[in-house]
């Protein structure tokens, strides 16, 4: 007993810690009312306009007001080929709550602000390959197992939605931050590849498990936050903080 004490408590100063060090690190969240926050676009996606071939992109923003601490909002969007438009599919909690469906599809720009918070780029695909994987991404929208409901945590949320996708569509090689909360929030069963599709996953709830895969690494999910170490790019995975890259020594990632 004086054991699980212990740890319990070291476990929640570690993670205190961690809290700190996002708030002092310069964590992008907002306070500004959600219909007055920046939506605007950085301008480092492409302009569908101007690239005929299949673009697919994945970004992660930084969650709105206090959550943003805590996790970040991924998205995904696609461009067919000669399409003059991105179709960006996501899942938020709020069209749930209003009786709506958790997936929403829109033609806001893949790269805009998340009510203040900028994205970041977290994977992409194009060409041929990026037209072959989109029926099958548009299969696993329609289908998607959690249209009816969401929960921040530990899912499903829009992390869960993302991380599903990867599965489906693993030449993504989609690598979610470990500030993703909800990625670990299986559809179905307590074993899953993993999101980049080069590795397998053991998950309870999203609540507690662990990913051996080559391109996240190693993760360990205590009680949906995720700690790991990622052998390939040289980097550690802690909650909140985000990514640490190694070498170069970097600021801390999303």
């Amino acid at each position: 007993m004086r054991w699980i004490l212990i740890w319990s408590a070291g476990f929640v100063l570690l993670n205190l810690g961690l809290g700190l060090i996002a708030l002092l690190s310069g964590v992008q969240t907002t306070s500004a009312h959600w219909s007055t926050a920046s939506r605007a676009p950085l301008g480092i996606a492409p302009d569908p306009r101007n690239e005929r071939q299949a673009i697919i992109q994945v970004y992660a923003a930084r969650a709105f007001s206090w959550r943003g601490y805590f996790g970040v909002h991924s998205w995904i969007s696609i461009k067919a080929p000669e399409a003059a438009h991105f179709t960006t599919y996501e899942v938020t909690g709020w069209r749930v709550r209003h009786g709506g469906k958790a997936v929403s599809s829109s033609r806001r720009a893949p790269d805009s602000r998340w009510f203040g918070a900028e994205p970041r780029l977290i994977a992409e695909f194009r060409g041929q390959e990026a037209e072959a994987a989109i029926p099958k991404l548009l299969e696993a929208i329609r289908h998607y197992r959690h249209d009816d409901e969401y929960t921040v945590w530990p899912g499903p949320n829009s992390n869960t939605f993302i991380a599903h996708l990867g599965r489906v569509a693993p030449e993504l090689r989609l690598d979610l931050p470990p500030t993703a909360v909800g990625k670990d929030f299986l559809q179905t069963g307590l074993w899953a590849k993993a999101p980049s599709g080069t590795g397998y996953q053991l998950s309870f709830l999203g609540l507690l498990g662990v990913l051996i895969a080559w391109e996240e690494g190693i993760e360990v999910n205590l009680l949906g936050l995720t700690y790991g170490v990622d052998i390939k790019d040289l980097s550690i995975k802690l909650p909140m903080v985000g990514r640490i890259e190694l070498s170069p020594l970097r600021s801390p990632g999303a």
